[in-house]
């Protein structure tokens, strides 16, 4: 049923033998003999994608409520609702994760000494079933899937310059006076040319000539406080040097709206006590931090 499980959830052998450590001949033969046994087609295969018959889908869905209260009676005996144990894996993109992540990652280890963490702080979006993660925290709009969320906040794209270069080349009024400026783009938040606005409800797209691209926040960050050019980041990144004054907030106006800061897990609710107690950590301390509201 796992194995079956880890097939549907992945969408293919090769991806769940991963998931599982296991060879693809070992997944597909499990997969086989569990079609054979229930006498039904689980999957239908082709050369490039797997998909889940209407007797499948069914079947995973029980698969689910079985596995769960497999656990559920394993947690209780072994005492694990009571203490937070094993090993929690956790993915962030990478400034949020330095900046907002870590310092609830340090203070649930020393809540839970019974517990490691394995943190994945990448600027990519992370297949939290196929690489095997407990928790992922998802900026933007959430596709659907059987994963689970909680909303925790949000952040802004918001345009920053150093109060030296405002100085020197006037202040934007309008985001067509964009293309009279030097312009920094950092690919974390604006890998295309195109930078998108909100024009008193009307969309608006400005295409943009960077002086300079960088691939990292940080270096956008560093670049635009030195007084090279305006920038584009999520407010959270330029919140530390919005507040010492080093950057000043443009066009605050045009902004498109707020994306969404979610948690996003797939225990549903026979949630492990490990991922539940940073869970609810998380949860606290994200809502109460004025970065991410």
């Amino acid at each position: 049923m796992a194995t079956f499980l880890a097939v549907v959830d992945s969408g293919g052998f090769a991806s769940a033998a991963r998931q599982l450590n296991q060879s693809p001949p070992a997944v597909t033969r499990a997969v086989a003999d569990l079609e054979e046994r229930l006498g039904l087609r689980l999957l239908t295969r082709t050369t490039r994608v797997v998909r889940v018959t209407e007797a499948g889908a069914r079947y995973a869905e029980d698969c689910r409520r079985i596995l769960a209260d497999i656990d559920e009676a394993e947690a209780a005996a072994a005492g694990s609702h009571a203490t937070p144990r094993g090993t929690l894996h956790l993915t962030a993109p990478a400034m949020f994760g330095r900046l907002h992540v870590t310092p609830i990652v340090v203070s649930y280890l020393q809540a839970f000494p019974e517990v490691d963490v394995e943190c994945l702080f990448v600027d990519r979006v992370v297949n939290v079933v196929e690489e095997g993660l407990d928790i992922a925290v998802r900026i933007g709009e959430l596709p659907d899937s059987s994963l689970q969320a909680v909303r925790v906040g949000g952040v802004r794209r918001v345009l920053v310059a150093a109060p030296s270069y405002l100085s020197a080349h006037g202040v934007p009024q309008r985001p067509e006076d964009l293309s009279q400026h030097l312009l920094i783009s950092a690919s974390g938040i604006s890998p295309v040319a195109d930078w998108r606005f909100n024009d008193h409800g009307k969309p608006l797209m400005i295409r943009t000539q960077p002086r300079l691209r960088t691939t990292t926040n940080d270096s956008a960050i560093a670049a635009a406080v030195a007084g090279l050019g305006i920038t584009r980041l999520m407010s959270y990144q330029a919140a530390d040097a919005v507040r010492s004054g080093a950057l000043q907030l443009l066009l605050e106006d045009y902004e498109t709206a707020p994306l969404p800061v979610h948690l996003v897990h797939h225990e549903g609710r026979r949630v492990t006590q490990k991922v539940r107690a940073f869970i609810d950590l998380a949860v606290e301390r994200l809502r109460a931090n004025p970065a991410v509201q």
